[in-house]
Parts: structure tokens; C-alpha cells; sequence
């Protein structure tokens, strides 16, 4: 196999581009993010009274967008889109503190934005809050699972395949959709956002606590995991023959 530094290993943290740039693609990136998945579930929900149908019509957008953002912002930004992947980084000296902190917040209102984007392209209006109630044991692990499997994707992507990583990353959550009780929010800042949103997508501001924490939970396991299953070997010392 050839080195995967030789593929073009993407940074989490890009070596260009000054701290305002960085910000404003995560923001923008967020923004996009969240306004598709916003977006795509308004349209579903409207042409379709399925809601298999729906949520089908929910996933592929979002699975497209991310390869698409990922792949034109990740050499400004590294393309976090996420505040536990942001903080995941940081805890691996891969951001700087005041960096991370500014990603956090500039997703967090990026994503919000997002939805009164979306709201604002249908005609609904702007400001809501979710009615739909997401919670439970169930839902919590489910969210536990979609961050851990989002955040090990990214570390091993990393690792093996940077050049992959925005299909990877795509890939990855539009099978988590369909696997995980929760639709696989698997963000922070996107779960904050879809709290604005009575419609198929959204979530009840009472409910954010509980997938964040999950989110959180996830995320620091894969972190723990991938430091261990993904380091480098360690290369097999020889023995001296017998003088």
C-alpha cells in the first residue's frame, strides 16, 4: 500500500487561511447544512404522505451536500460543521482553544440561520419551535452511536484515506439515517438549529439536552478508541543472535 501522507492528508486545522476565513466557511458551511436538511424534509413532507418516502427524500440531500461542502471548504476550515467534532480536535491539540471556541459559535448560529433560510424559501415562518418529541433511552443511545460512528469515520479517514473523507463522512450519514432510531442528528449544532423548526426534521427544545449529551458521550468514546486502535505500530524489535 502506498503512505497515506503521499494521498494529501487533509488537516483538521489548515495550515492557510487567517482565523475570520476560518470562521466564516464554518458558518457558511453549517448554515448550508442545516437549510438542506431543513430544506429536502419540508419538500418531502409536501409531496409525499409517506413518511419512509419522506425521510428517503430527507437523507440523500444531506449525504450529497456534506460531500459537497466538505470538499470545497474543509482546505479553509477543515470542514467541522460540528461542535463535537470542533472539540474532538481540540482535545487532540489539533485546534487551537480560541479557535475551537469560535468554530463552536459560529456553527451553532450558522446552523440556526440555516433554518430560517430554509423557512424563508417555503414561505413559512421564520421563527418556530419544534413540537416533535425526540426522546427516550433509545433515541439517546442512537445519537450516542451516530456521533461515535461519525467521529471514527472522520479519525480513521484521517489516518488511511484523507482524500476520501467527504464521501466517507457523506456515505456514513446516509446510512445513519436509516440505521439509528434517531435519524442520526449527530451534532450539536444541528440539533440547536432543527429546535427552530416545526416541521419533519425538527426536535423539541426540551429534547436537546439529552441528544447533546449523547452526542458528547459518543463523540469522546471514538476519540479514546481511534487513539489506541489507530496509532502507528510500533515497529517489532529484533533480538540479537546468541554471541
Amino acid at each position: 500500500m502506498s503512505d497515506p501522507e503521499a494521498r494529501g492528508r487533509v488537516r483538521p486545522q489548515p495550515a492557510e487561511g487567517d482565523l475570520p476565513r476560518r470562521i466564516v466557511a464554518e458558518a457558511l458551511g453549517t448554515a448550508l447544512l442545516v437549510a438542506t436538511v431543513v430544506g429536502s424534509g419540508i419538500m418531502a413532507a409536501r409531496l409525499t404522505h409517506d413518511v419512509a418516502v419522506s425521510l428517503l427524500g430527507n437523507t440523500l440531500p444531506t449525504g450529497a451536500i456534506l460531500v459537497v461542502l466538505i470538499t470545497i471548504l474543509g482546505p479553509i476550515s477543515g470542514a467541522h460543521f460540528n461542535p463535537v467534532v470542533t472539540l474532538v480536535f481540540a482535545l487532540r491539540r489539533e485546534i487551537e482553544a480560541n479557535a475551537a471556541l469560535a468554530y463552536i459559535i459560529a456553527q451553532v448560529a450558522g446552523g440556526i440561520a440555516g433554518t430560517f433560510l430554509a423557512h424563508a424559501m417555503f414561505e413559512l415562518p421564520i421563527l418556530q419551535a419544534s413540537a416533535t418529541v425526540r426522546t427516550g433511552t433509545g433515541q439517546w443511545l442512537a445519537e450516542a452511536v451516530a456521533a461515535f460512528g461519525l467521529v471514527f469515520t472522520i479519525l480513521a479517514g484521517l489516518r488511511f484515506r484523507s482524500d476520501a473523507i467527504p464521501w466517507l463522512v457523506g456515505l456514513y450519514i446516509t446510512a445513519a439515517y436509516w440505521f439509528t432510531a434517531s435519524t442520526s442528528f449527530a451534532n450539536p449544532a444541528v440539533a440547536i438549529a432543527r429546535a427552530f423548526s416545526d416541521t419533519f426534521s425538527g426536535i423539541r427544545p426540551v429534547d436537546l439536552p439529552g441528544f447533546i449529551a449523547a452526542e458528547l458521550l459518543g463523540a469522546l468514546l471514538a476519540m479514546t478508541l481511534a487513539g489506541w486502535l489507530l496509532a502507528e505500530p510500533k515497529p517489532i524489535k529484533q533480538m540479537k543472535a546468541a554471541q
